[in-house]
């Protein structure tokens, strides 16, 4: 995954900014980015703060780890299952 130049916090900030009333076109020209890129995240993070954000962000850590836990399960479930039919 592309890390970006702007952290999710940056962000979220930019976000604020629109929602207090400040034109895309201002925070855009400020911050060097696209209004294409600003909409794309304003539909990923729109009506956010930061508490959201860290409970987010922890929520696709602990996603992520279970995920690779049921990875390594199978794969040990897969090398046992051939094991026994070996024997038999």
């Amino acid at each position: 995954m592309k890390n970006g130049k702007f952290t999710e916090t940056q962000i979220v900030a930019m976000l604020q900014q629109y929602e207090s009333g400040m034109k895309v076109t201002d925070i855009c020209r400020g911050n060097g980015i696209k209004p294409d890129t600003f909409y794309s995240w304003k539909r990923k993070y729109g009506g956010m703060d930061a508490q959201q954000l860290k409970e987010l962000k922890s929520l696709q850590e602990e996603n992520r780890r279970l995920k690779q836990m049921y990875a390594n399960l199978s794969l040990d479930h897969r090398i046992l299952k051939d094991i026994i039919e070996k024997k038999l």
